[in-house]
Parts: structure tokens; sequence; C-alpha cells
């Protein structure tokens, strides 16, 4: 058995994130020297990431990066296996130098990001594998967003007080407004419209909706005569629930979102919400 104490194994998890058998383990292969075992842990995390690729990662934490005269904002969502990790320093810090990467470098696409350096001789891939490795669990970045403009504001929402935040939203103004767009910034983060106006919504999709809406009409009975009106009121119904502009806006119901738009003078130019794991 190697001679090793409490602290030794205290030390080893602060250093790697690594869990405390693990450590154990690590140190009695060490014989006892910490440093040796930081390199046993490294060598089996990254044997392991293979391994690790079938497995799902569906805890995490969004962080968001807005410059100080809100002309630029990122928004990145970094995945895990569960909340002990995701509520780490070391996941959290690789998470928050991820968004910084991001943001100095603006890469056009999730490709582009993940093959660019984030330090000398390291991709972003390689130091999200090392993570990877560290930390004993799967760790992916699969998406991001990137807006610059007017006006970037961002809200980020914690669904358990315990953990990092979950939710994130990153929203381009198309003039400065910090208020509104804290208030629709919150607002998207509570009820995650999939798009901005109805134009962007595919045609195919609404072509689908207005074919279901009918065949539920149908199938309820609902006299021919008043199938186009009951349709037109099930698609409103569908871009009232999915569009940014038509929703009724979550501080006052009685008004759209694009009427509170209006009466401030600002318009949205872009928006991005991630949800972990969704």
């Amino acid at each position: 058995m190697a001679n090793y104490s409490a602290a030794d194994v205290k030390k080893l998890r602060e250093l790697t994130g690594a869990g405390m058998m693990d450590c154990k383990k690590a140190l009695d292969e060490a014989e006892g020297d910490v440093e040796k075992a930081v390199e046993v842990l490294r060598v089996k995390g990254q044997k392991g990431v293979a391994k690790r690729e079938s497995r799902s990662a569906e805890n995490g934490a969004v962080v968001a990066l807005v410059a100080d005269d809100k002309s630029t904002g990122v928004l990145v969502e970094l995945k895990c296996e569960t909340d002990f990790v995701a509520k780490g320093d070391k996941f959290l810090a690789a998470a928050n130098a991820l968004a910084e990467h991001a943001a100095a470098t603006s890469p056009a696409d999730i490709d582009t990001l993940l093959g660019s350096e984030i330090e000398p001789g390291k991709t972003v891939q390689a130091y999200v594998d090392e993570a990877n490795a560290n930390l004993g669990e799967k760790i992916v970045l699969d998406r991001f967003a990137q807006f610059s403009g007017a006006y970037v504001a961002h809200y980020l929402h914690r669904t358990d007080p315990d953990l990092p935040p979950q939710v994130g939203v990153l929203l381009e103004l198309d003039k400065a407004d910090a208020e509104t767009g804290k208030d629709v910034a919150q607002h998207i983060a509570a009820f995650g419209p999939k798009y901005l106006s109805r134009e962007e919504v595919p045609e195919e999709t609404v072509a689908s909706e207005r074919r279901i809406a009918e065949e539920t009409a149908r199938e309820e009975g609902k006299p021919e005569q008043a199938l186009p009106k009951i349709v037109e009121g099930r698609v409103t119904g569908f871009f009232k629930e999915n569009v940014l502009l038509d929703q009724p806006f979550a501080k006052d119901n009685k008004k759209s979102v694009e009427k509170v738009l209006e009466e401030a003078g600002v318009g949205v130019k872009h928006f991005a919400r991630f949800r972990v794991g969704a």
C-alpha cells in the first residue's frame, strides 16, 4: 500500500478534477507521488476518450462573453456527463476559455472553431479532448453563437441554484437599449422561440402545420365551410408559440413581443438560445 494522505487525494482531485477512487488508484500506482499520479490519470484519461465517445453528455453549462461596449458577444455551450463535473471549477474554466477564444477569433462555424489553435500547437478539439481525459467524462463542444452590431445583450439562467447556467440567450438589437435587450432576452430564455419572424419559418414547416390542422379539424368533425378559418387560426397559433415577434410578451401578455419592440423603437436582428442538452 502506497504511503499518502487524505490531503494528497484532495490535492490530486483539485489538480485533475478526477474522482476520489480514481485518484486513490493513481496514487497507489505512483507510490504516493502526486506529480506522477497526475501523469497516471492523464494517460488513463486519454485512453478512455475513445471509450467515452458513445456515452451521453446531457449536463454542462452555457457561458456568455459580451464586450464592454456591447458591440460583440459570444455564447458557448459546453457539455459533460454529470452535474458533479458541470459545477466544477476546472470544467467552468474550460468553458470560459473556449468562449474567450471564440470571441477573439470569430470563427465562421463550429468546425473552424474546433480546428483553430487555442494555444500554440494545440487546437480547440485537442483542448476539449484534454479536458475529456483530465475530467474523466465525455466533454462536448458542438455549438456556439457570435453576434456583432449596434448592441448585443445576453441573459443566463440557472435552472438549479447549485449548478452553472443551463439556459443562455444572446440577442443582437439594431440600437442600444439595455432595458429592452434584457427583457427580451429573458423572454426568449423562458419561452424558447425557434424563429425570429414568420419569414424565417421554412415553407415546408408551414405547409405541414396547415395539413395537420386541416386533418385534425376533419377528424374532429368540423363543418367543411369552417375549415379555412379553423386552419388559419391554428397556423396562427403555431406562429404565436414558435415565432419570437408573434409571441405574447412575458411581462405583458396583452402585447406581442413585436409590439413591445415597436413601442421601444428597437428591432431584433438575431438571437440564439441554448439549453444544455436540448
